[in-house]
C-alpha cells in the first residue's frame, strides 16, 4: 500500500532516518509540516525508524496515522544510517527522494534550493555554507572531506551534508554498502551521472546527541574509503554495440 500511495500522489519522498531521537521529532514534524504546505511539488515524507529504543517509533506512528502524507517503515533491526536511507530508497516511488536528518540542522524549506536545481544533474547536493558545530568538530570534518576528495576527485567539500535529493531509480541502483552514504557523490559520477552542489543553511542542534564523533567517524571513514577504492578499480560499465534484438520474433504459444 506504501508503494501505491507514493508513487500516484507526489513527485518527491523525503527520507528520515531515526534512531532514538524523541526529543527532536514533535519539532521535525512541525517544521516538515511547515514545508510541506508551501513545497514547489507535492512531497510526502517517509520516516525509517532505525531500531530506536526509546519512544521515537510510537510518535512516528502516531503522526503517520493523524497527518496525510507521512508515512513510515519501521528495520526490525538497527542498520545504520546507510541502511535506513537504503530501506527508504527501496520503498520510494516518486521520481526523486530526498534525505533530510531528524534533528535539523538542516532547514526542510532548503529543499527548495535543490528542487530549483533539478533540471541540471541526477544528484543535487547541499553544502553547509557556515557551520554552527562546534570547532574541533568542523576541523575533523575539514581534513576527512579533504583525505576523501584527494582519493576520489568528487569536488565535493561537503560530502555529509545530510539534505540531498536524487533520482530515485539513480539511488536504488548505488551499491550502498554500510557508511557509503558518505559516497554519495562519488558513487554517482562513478556511474556516469551528474552531481550538482547548492549552498544551504545550517543550525545547531537543539535536542538530543549526535551518534557520530571522532572515534567512529575517523575508523569506519578510512575503511569506507577502502572500499570505494576497491570498488572504482572493479567498477565496469559495458556498453551493447551491433545486435538484433529488436528483431527478435516471440515464440509461438504450445497448443
Amino acid at each position: 500500500m506504501l508503494h501505491h500511495l507514493v508513487h500516484s500522489h507526489y513527485d518527491l519522498t523525503v527520507i528520515v532516518p531515526v534512531f532514538n531521537e524523541e526529543e527532536s521529532l514533535p519539532r521535525l514534524y512541525e517544521a516538515l509540516r511547515e514545508y510541506q504546505r508551501k513545497c514547489s511539488v507535492k512531497v510526502c515524507f517517509l520516516v525509517v525508524n532505525d531500531g530506536s529504543e526509546d519512544r521515537s517509533l510510537t510518535i512516528i506512528k502516531e503522526n503517520s496515522n493523524a497527518l496525510h502524507g507521512f508515512f513510515y517503515i519501521s528495520l526490525v533491526s538497527r542498520c545504520g544510517l546507510t541502511g535506513a536511507l537504503k530501506a527508504g530508497f527501496e520503498h520510494t516511488q516518486t521520481k526523486w527522494a530526498g534525505y533530510i536528518d531528524a534533528d535539523l540542522q538542516t532547514f526542510p524549506d532548503d529543499f527548495e534550493l535543490l528542487l530549483a536545481r533539478r533540471h541540471e544533474g541526477d544528484l543535487i547536493c547541499g553544502i553547509r555554507a557556515r557551520r554552527s558545530d562546534s570547532l574541533s568538530k568542523r576541523i575533523q570534518s575539514r581534513l576527512a572531506n579533504k583525505i576523501r576528495n584527494a582519493i576520489t576527485h568528487d569536488g565535493m567539500s561537503d560530502t555529509n551534508c545530510p539534505l540531498k535529493i536524487i533520482k530515485s531509480d539513480l539511488a536504488r541502483s548505488l551499491p550502498l554498502f554500510s557508511g557509503m552514504h558518505r559516497f554519495l557523490p562519488a558513487l554517482t559520477l562513478l556511474t556516469g551521472h551528474k552531481v550538482v552542489a547548492v549552498k544551504v543553511r545550517h543550525q545547531q542542534r537543539y535536542h538530543g546527541k549526535s551518534k557520530f564523533n571522532f572515534f567512529n567517524r575517523a575508523f569506519s571513514g578510512a575503511c569506507d574509503l577502502l572500499a570505494f577504492i576497491w570498488m572504482r578499480s572493479r567498477y565496469t560499465a559495458p556498453v551493447a554495440g551491433d545486435n538484433n534484438l529488436a528483431c527478435a520474433v516471440p515464440p509461438k504459444k504450445q497448443q
